[in-house]
């Protein structure tokens, strides 16, 4: 009786429900050890488990032609190049720690992301960041974008991972609940492939890296509760990185990869020494015996459930045959790294975990995990209140802009707005050129996505990270969906042709009715857009409970695309305004272009504030078409310039095009349209591309034959000085360097003040 009420304690303090330690009752036939306790509150926590989530996730579409393993197979996406070449890729969130240390909640979140590529075998060459704050310039949040920044930035740029893009959003919801997911690409001989499964009865498990402390502890559950006013009293699940270990680390992994030493790996992740451990024996099928006091240990740990919950950095569990095990420690001590052989695969099909010579813990591993032991929920639905207000809205009911004077200051507001202005007070923290890889950079030129050469071939990676939370607040599904093309459009605008998706699904908790409809309604977006779009769901990561006293933060699904360039240095399409004298045209979707709408727009949002309105215009057809014309046309040599129309409308994206290149322009609205929807509305499925004037029949028969629309919206100017416009509002000519410094300066303004 004394274990079974020592048991029910240590359940109810570790998070477990009444009915979950029912459940373990019925599972194991018997009453846990606490030990055992300790490790299904960590794995069934809904940070392992996806207890919430797994239910609609298994309805995304996880395979397609490059897919060498369906996504949760593995740590990260992986996906076949072809010439003995894969990618692996993956976002993560690191939202609740970065909360309570924002410089380390968000430096271990780029380290953890990295070890997710390195457990495949991977080499990290590149690495993104979606972030979204409170509004800069209120204090509580500057500091948080403060340590957010700089942890990124010295994190990755002392590893030497260059961060070569992201995204940054500001709304007054996420103040005090940070969203920070990041991205990591890595590249990998297919032979040299290292799966997380525990295989060979009599092989080695090995612990490589820094010893293990006591930061971190209970880190996964901490990720699943709703952030409280005491979230300081978390800071002991706050982990601490080390980037210049995680560095000998890679380097280790590597030797041993290229040696043919490994038969499995795991990272130490979420969990810990739990996670790794039943995560690698349940995928094997196998049993594992571990021998927790031979683990390194610092900081005065002395009980077995500390010691397996540790989120600790820079730790790698290995599977090895037992004559290896020297050669992988010697690789270890010449990168002067821990490796201790700790624990053994067995034919037993239980997980034991032993202590000072009593085995403290012995299960089947299947039992602690997602989708099999650990429990499922789907719980209730409601659509919010505030959808009756988004029906209700009518175009008809906001005026057109009016005149020059009224035209300017709503660019002057949306130019200057926080996500629209200059986000180089950020990304100027990151090295984005270590590597010599980046596309584009060394030259002053960005692409619409980010472009990363492969190595040793003439071919390179472009990558986008894209999410805008308030059109998943009008209509989560659609909204995601659009966040999926938008992410695809933008990497096909480098002439890259999309291969697959990743996906980052921040949430507040599900067991609110409205924010688990939002949820399910965002799945439900991205298994249509890739369907549509024939993008196999590599993986991704779901964070609920990002939500507080004050409420939920917006839906934010953050996507991932990755796509393949090939012959990069001829191909690749710049989203700068060319030098040379080049046409403009509007290619896509012909409602858009023709017909706009300022659905869910920051115009209508901030400038006429209007919070509640449709989405903007989604035609999945089109956006397939779009993304497959591109970069054919790229191939063709017919593209001088590509850049999405999406946050901020047209104008916005051509103002970039122009303060990132080397020419003003010359353009016009089309006949019948309404002003502020055609220079300022965010529906998808249009690009704007500049070609060379002998082009532009072959542009136009090109775009038309797909079936899409063109309208030539003018031409470039000489060098970086004027734009004219002709609009509805009249005829306006701009100072782009003076619009150029208002843009650069807007949001440093708003940090520093």
């Amino acid at each position: 009786m004394g274990t079974l009420l020592t048991s029910r304690a240590i359940a109810e303090k570790a998070g477990l429900s009444a009915a979950e330690y029912e459940r373990i009752l019925a599972l194991l036939g018997r009453e846990p050890s606490p030990v055992e306790v300790w490790l299904f509150s960590a794995l069934w926590s809904e940070h392992c488990s996806y207890k919430s989530s797994l239910l609609h996730l298994r309805k995304l579409p996880r395979r397609g032609a490059r897919t060498l393993r369906a996504a949760g197979e593995e740590n990260a996406g992986l996906l076949d190049l072809g010439d003995g070449w894969a990618i692996a890729f993956k976002v993560e969130s690191h939202n609740h720690p970065s909360a309570v240390a924002p410089y380390q909640g968000a430096a271990t979140g780029v380290g953890g992301i990295h070890r997710d590529i390195l457990a495949v075998g991977a080499r990290p060459i590149a690495a993104l960041n979606s972030l979204h704050f409170g509004w800069p310039i209120d204090p509580a949040t500057q500091r948080i974008i403060e340590g957010v920044v700089r942890g990124i930035g010295d994190y990755g740029n002392a590893l030497g991972v260059p961060t070569v893009g992201g995204e940054t959003y500001f709304a007054p919801e996420y103040r005090g609940k940070p969203i920070v997911n990041a991205f990591s690409l890595g590249v990998v001989r297919v032979e040299n492939l290292v799966s997380a499964r525990a295989q060979g009865p009599g092989n080695r498990v090995l612990y490589l890296g820094a010893a293990t402390g006591p930061d971190g502890i209970g880190g996964a559950a901490f990720a699943s509760e709703t952030l409280s006013g005491n979230t300081a009293e978390n800071l002991p699940a706050i982990q601490v990185g080390d980037p210049f270990k995680e560095k000998l680390l890679v380097e280790a992994i590597q030797e041993m990869v290229e040696a043919r030493l490994l038969v499995g790996m795991q990272d130490m992740g979420a969990a810990g020494l739990a996670s790794s451990t039943a995560e690698t024996a349940a995928r094997g099928g196998t049993g594992m015996r571990i021998w927790l006091d031979r683990v390194p240990l610092r900081g005065g740990l002395s009980q077995p459930h500390e010691i397996l919950l540790s989120e600790s950095q820079e730790r790698m569990l290995l599977i090895t045959e037992p004559h290896h095990v020297q050669k992988i420690q010697a690789i270890a001590a010449k990168w002067e790294l821990l490796c201790t052989e700790i624990g053994e695969v067995t034919d037993t099909g239980l997980l034991e975990y032993w202590w000072k010579g009593q085995k403290v813990a012995e299960l089947p591993p299947s039992l602690l995990m997602s989708g099999e032991g650990a429990p499922v929920y789907d719980w209730p639905q409601k659509p919010p209140a505030y959808l009756e207000e988004v029906a209700r809205f009518s175009e008809k009911e906001v005026p057109d802009l009016e005149g020059p004077e009224a035209f300017l200051e709503a660019l002057r507001r949306l130019l200057t707005h926080p996500n629209l202005a200059h986000k180089g007070w950020i990304y100027e923290q990151y090295d984005r050129m270590v590597g010599a890889a980046t596309v584009g950079s060394a030259v002053g030129l960005p692409g619409a996505a980010a472009v990363v050469r492969l190595p040793y071939t003439d071919r390179a990676l472009a990558m986008r990270l894209d999410g805008n939370p308030w059109w998943v607040e009008a209509d989560p599904r659609v909204g995601t969906a659009l966040a999926v093309a938008e992410a695809a459009r933008q990497v096909a605008c480098t002439g890259a042709v999309p291969l697959g998706v990743t996906n980052c699904l921040n949430f507040g908790s599900p067991q609110t009715p409205e924010v688990y409809w939002q949820f399910v309604q965002a799945v439900e977006g991205l298994r249509e857009a890739c369907q549509a779009l024939h993008l196999p769901v590599t993986g991704g990561n779901v964070s609920f409970y990002n939500q507080d006293e004050a409420g939920a933060i917006l839906p934010t699904p953050v996507i991932g695309v990755v796509g393949l360039l090939e012959k990069a240095l001829e191909r690749w399409t710049p989203a700068a305004l060319p030098a040379a004298p080049a046409l403009l045209y509007l290619i896509g979707d012909s409602e858009a272009i023709f017909r706009p709408t300022l659905n869910s727009s920051h115009y209508l949002r901030e400038v006429r504030g209007v919070r509640y309105s449709p989405p903007p215009r989604l035609s999945l057809p089109a956006e397939k078409v779009l993304i497959t014309l591109l970069p054919q046309l790229a191939a063709e040599g017919l593209l001088l310039a590509a850049q999405d129309v999406s946050d901020g409308g047209l104008l916005i994206a051509l103002l970039e095009m122009a303060f990132w290149g080397e020419a003003g322009f010359r353009v016009r609205q089309p006949v019948g349209s309404r002003t502020d929807a055609f220079w300022f509305g965010e529906d998808g499925g249009r690009v704007v591309v500049a070609v060379a004037p002998g082009d532009a029949q072959t542009l136009e028969a090109r775009t038309q034959a797909a079936g899409l629309a063109t309208y030539r919206l003018g031409e470039t100017v000489p060098s970086l000085a004027w734009a004219e416009l002709e609009t509805g509002a009249g005829r306006l000519t701009l100072d782009l360097l003076s619009w150029q410094g208002l843009w650069k300066s807007a949001l440093e303004k708003a940090l520093l003040r």
